[in-house]
């Protein structure tokens, strides 16, 4: 299913955080977001799905405003894996999952194979098939990242709404995760601090700056060293990788960073 975000605007406090971002998420297709911290990345995905509320705008489900469908029925679509990742759960990894059948089940109904089978496959699918038994808080960061990824697996959505998924995550389980969503194919919209995973990862980029959309397209039209300049505020090269042939921003550590961009850290998230 094809999302579309149209003429988005969030405020908090009467403080615009995300402004007029206009923005498609391809069916089948990985859209990344990125830009630096403080752009509106995660209080845009919030309203994907439906932590908050758009004070203008609106986001659009093959279609039909998200708003107008029930939590339930929203939640068959849509999956999210938020930054704000709960870890107080007095579950095994295996209950953790199974509560992505949840949007499909009557109240009080248990199990059935179909739920079984799909929560056993999600595990497998993020290497925690192994850990079923575990308590949720015994798992370290990665791992407890890796459950709540499978949970969302689980609900079997339509779309994935993914912000910095990879955060927790060693380099192998990275790479693991970005190979996962690129098998998978879903609709996936994801913020992504690791630009060159986004480069990688993502057919098309969205860049957010001070809450506005500046930049979209795939990401070797879009990563260019005037942006990284003017958005990142980063002397940076963007040349090909060595074994993959996608864009390879390589940015200078060595040299004093730019001028801020303007009206960075206007807006949160």
């Amino acid at each position: 299913m094809r999302i579309d975000i149209e003429d988005l605007h969030v405020a908090y406090a009467g403080r615009t955080v995300v402004a007029g971002a206009r923005l498609v998420a391809t069916e089948g297709e990985i859209t990344g977001l990125v830009g630096p911290n403080g752009s509106g990345k995660s209080t845009l995905l919030r309203t994907v799905y439906r932590h908050l509320r758009p004070t203008a705008g609106r986001v659009l489900l093959a279609g039909t405003d998200l708003r107008e469908l029930s939590p339930a029925r929203s939640a068959r679509h849509v999956a999210a894996l938020p930054q704000e990742r709960g870890s107080d759960f007095e579950l095994t990894v295996r209950e953790v999952v199974a509560m992505g059948r949840t949007p499909y089940k009557r109240a009080f109904a248990g199990e059935d194979a179909t739920d079984r089978d799909i929560v056993a496959r999600a595990l497998a699918d993020v290497g925690m098939d192994a850990q079923a038994g575990r308590r949720f808080t015994a798992l370290s960061g990665g791992e407890r990242q890796r459950v709540l990824l499978a949970r969302a697996f689980a609900q079997n959505p339509d779309v994935l709404v993914l912000d910095e998924p990879t955060n927790h995550l060693d380099i192998r389980h990275q790479v693991d995760l970005l190979a996962l969503l690129r098998a998978q194919r879903r609709t996936t919209l994801v913020s992504l601090h690791d630009l060159n995973a986004a480069a990688s990862v993502c057919d098309r980029l969205h860049v957010l700056h001070a809450g506005s959309v500046v930049a979209s397209g795939p990401p070797r039209e879009v990563l260019t060293p005037a942006l990284m300049a003017e958005v990142f505020g980063v002397r940076a090269a963007v040349v090909e990788h060595p074994l993959t042939g996608d864009p390879l921003i390589a940015v200078d550590h060595r040299a004093p960073a730019l001028a801020p961009p303007a009206h960075a850290g206007d807006v949160t998230g």
